[in-house]
């Protein structure tokens, strides 16, 4: 029996390429490359002006009182965020990439603040570019990047970011009340280059609108995701509609699970760690400082979805 050139058993005939255990791996590979590759060309081009006030008037009344019975919101602490001038408002993550804390937050900002307030919000690309979520774009949501935060606060507004993104938002159910930025320090850079306070914005209830069973991260490497939409995770979760849902790129239905937020009071990092701040030190006296509040939050709730 002839051996296949690329290394696979041998063919039945003795002749011929063979199909290997990887050959699934691969097609699934370029199948994803594949579709990573729409998704570039469907993210828009980051406009702060697409940030829509008058929408944002007229929906948010009916968008907070559905917020209001599906999740029944609670956003404490909004008084602590600077009245003016920018912010950067440094929040955990929960729910998968139908994140119900963003949206509670965003519509509890500008309820309080105003529409006319700058307000803007990162987002994964896969984010942006569902076509069923082109509103949030006119509620200022954009997409993750270095330059789109860099002009968000040099516009003066305030600026809500996640650094724990696709890895936090997927973790597993379990761990609901834990902060898991992954170690990245990128905001504390950002903050002190821009020279603004960081608000810590900490939330919980979002990580019980599905059952998260796993970030899926060594699906994600075997099928290069990493390379190609930049996530490391292929979360598994159990999910209305679908069930057993991978991916979750399509998003799913939050089920109906509380979710309360509170705000911290602001940081000014120079002020508190010195002219020269050391990030690490800085990354985890605020984890612990988060980590603290989430966990008072976790001893409130009697039960997980009734809060």
């Amino acid at each position: 029996m002839q051996q296949s050139r690329n290394g696979g058993a041998p063919s039945a005939n003795g002749a011929g390429p063979s199909i290997t255990l990887g050959t699934p791996v691969k097609l699934l590979s370029r199948a994803t490359g594949a579709i990573a590759r729409q998704v570039k060309l469907r993210v828009p081009t980051a406009d702060l002006d697409e940030r829509d006030p008058d929408y944002i008037r007229e929906s948010l009344p009916t968008l907070w009182l559905i917020a209001s019975l599906w999740y029944r919101g609670e956003v404490r602490g909004l008084e602590r965020i600077p009245a003016e001038g920018p912010v950067l408002m440094v929040g955990n993550h929960s729910g998968g990439n139908m994140t119900p804390d963003t949206t509670v937050f965003t519509l509890a900002f500008n309820t309080y603040f105003g529409v006319e307030r700058r307000f803007y919000q990162l987002a994964h690309n896969l984010v942006v570019s569902m076509p069923y979520l082109g509103f949030l774009r006119r509620y200022g949501t954009v997409a993750a990047s270095q330059e789109n935060a860099q002009a968000a606060l040099d516009s003066g507004a305030a600026l809500l970011v996640y650094p724990g993104g696709d890895y936090e938002v997927h973790r597993p159910t379990s761990e609901s009340a834990r902060i898991d930025f992954g170690g990245r320090q990128g905001f504390i850079r950002l903050a002190l280059e821009r020279d603004v306070p960081i608000v810590p914005v900490v939330s919980i209830g979002g990580q019980e609108t599905a059952l998260f069973l796993s970030r899926g991260e060594w699906l994600a490497k075997l099928l290069r995701l990493d390379k190609t939409f930049r996530l490391k995770v292929l979360p598994i979760s159990i999910a209305i509609p679908w069930g057993l849902n991978v991916g979750d790129m399509l998003g799913h239905i939050p089920a109906p699970a509380k979710i309360t937020i509170q705000v911290l009071d602001p940081i000014d990092l120079r002020e508190r760690y010195g002219p020269e701040p050391d990030l690490d030190e800085v990354y985890d006296d605020l984890i612990a400082r988060m980590q603290d509040m989430l966990t008072a939050l976790a001893e409130e709730r009697t039960l997980p979805v009734i809060g």
